[in-house]
């Protein structure tokens, strides 16, 4: 009998495990049609960012106190951009709809509470089958302590699980002092999923020109260390499903997040890197080892390399570099 690799996460059916991750790839739908041909369980549409808006109307504003309007120019200008915008991406959620059998979640990448909630339940509104609330607020500022971050995150859960029905997603990162206690205490609010980890925007130096630069923008295939690791502790203490992203390749990355008892993992890099029938491969790969080790579904085995269930859990916790390091003798 063939293994059945369907889950589900945050409350949605899925036939597969891996969902394309915000980002261009999901923004257009002749993309969407393809990432489904090829497998995927679900899209996250790419997101509507609140600095987009924000700085958007930033410039409007710069252009009209330059040739002298009144406030009201600029209260106009404020909605119209805001309008353009939302427009546009429940359009887009509306097609997405009307053309796909795969769940369509909506994205929104939100650094404060303030005027989302109502966005949100347009979205739902608009079709969205679940919204991924895409949470990262840099902790740089440093006259603010951890727990004023930490109480942001909460707030802008609670306000828009306040006015939305759908399943509630969120995506959040690892900067945090009390990293399980923060994840586990997330769950409890009432959402239906946390996406473990989002790819931060990383800088680089330009030694010769001294100038500031952007980074590597895609994952390496060795990042998804970081989310297992978490993921794996976490797991069998949550009161959601969980799902894995960043540095999810390949099969192999991805049997590993089941086993740490993720339920799903978000790929972008990946598909950037192979194409969309690098999905097609990591189901095929999943389905083999599933037929391999006689699991007739993905629950069979989901979770079984979780803290909770190895026989020893403080290999999630300890300093192993010092341990290899202080038996070896290499020479040079």
């Amino acid at each position: 009998m063939a293994a059945n690799i369907s889950t589900k996460f945050a409350g949605l059916e899925l036939n597969s495990p891996v969902i394309v991750g915000s980002s261009a790839l999901t923004s257009v739908l002749s993309n969407l049609r393809k990432l489904e041909e090829n497998g995927a369980g679900a899209v996250v549409l790419k997101s509507i960012f609140e600095e987009e808006i924000v700085f958007e109307y930033n410039e409007y504003a710069k252009e009209a106190e330059k040739y002298g309007y009144d406030y009201e120019y600029l209260d106009y200008f404020d909605y119209k951009i805001k309008q353009d915008n939302i427009n546009k991406y429940l359009n887009l959620i509306k097609e997405a709809k009307a053309n796909l059998s795969i769940p369509v979640i909506a994205s929104v990448n939100c650094v404060s509470a303030h005027e989302w909630t109502s966005f949100a339940k347009r979205l739902e509104e608009a079709g969205a089958d679940a919204l991924e609330l895409n949470i990262f607020i840099m902790p740089s500022d440093i006259d603010k302590t951890s727990q004023e971050l930490e109480e942001k995150y909460f707030d802008i859960v609670k306000q828009v699980r306040s006015v939305v029905k759908v399943p509630l997603i969120v995506k959040m990162t690892q900067y945090f002092t009390g990293l399980a206690n923060v994840i586990v205490n997330l769950s409890k609010t009432g959402i239906d999923g946390i996406v473990l980890f989002n790819r931060h925007y990383n800088l680089d130096f330009d030694i010769d020109k001294r100038e500031v630069r952007a980074a590597h923008v895609f994952s390496e295939d060795t990042e998804y260390i970081v989310p297992l690791r978490w993921i794996a502790i976490t797991s069998g203490k949550v009161q959601c499903t969980l799902a894995a992203s960043t540095g999810v390749h390949d099969g192999r990355s991805l049997v590993k997040m089941l086993l740490a008892g993720a339920s799903a993992v978000e790929v972008v890099s990946t598909i950037y890197k192979h194409g969309p029938s690098r999905i097609k491969q990591m189901n095929e790969f999943l389905a083999e080892y599933m037929d391999k080790y006689n699991y007739k579904t993905i629950d069979d085995f989901r979770g079984i390399m979780s803290q909770d269930k190895v026989k020893n859990p403080a290999m999630f916790e300890r300093v192993q570099f010092m341990r290899y390091f202080s038996d070896r003798e290499d020479v040079l």
